[in-house]
């Protein structure tokens, strides 16, 4: 349900970082690993799947929008994730 203004407290802007501002260029992610970093979560904290899920949810627009700056390995088994990182400038 909506809130007034008001009522929030305060207001910043929405804004995002850049690729090299949240993954190290030596290092290859998990989507799941992409996700808590980017909400500046560690990558080994315990999450409930309903958290995992939300930080997904705002993960995978970000890299689409990012893609240019992405590349991606393929996973070692068909049972795990591919890794992501940064593609070299």
């Amino acid at each position: 349900m909506p809130i007034p203004k008001a009522e929030a407290g305060e207001l910043r802007p929405l804004a995002f970082r850049r690729p090299e501002e949240v993954l190290e260029a030596d290092k290859l992610y998990t989507i799941y690993e992409v996700a808590r970093l980017l909400q500046g979560v560690d990558v080994d904290e315990e999450l409930d799947i309903e958290t995992e899920n939300v930080l997904l949810d705002w993960a995978i627009p970000w890299m689409m929008k990012h893609s240019e700056s992405f590349v991606f390995a393929e996973p070692a088994s068909d049972d795990e994730p591919g890794y992501y990182g940064l593609a070299d400038s």
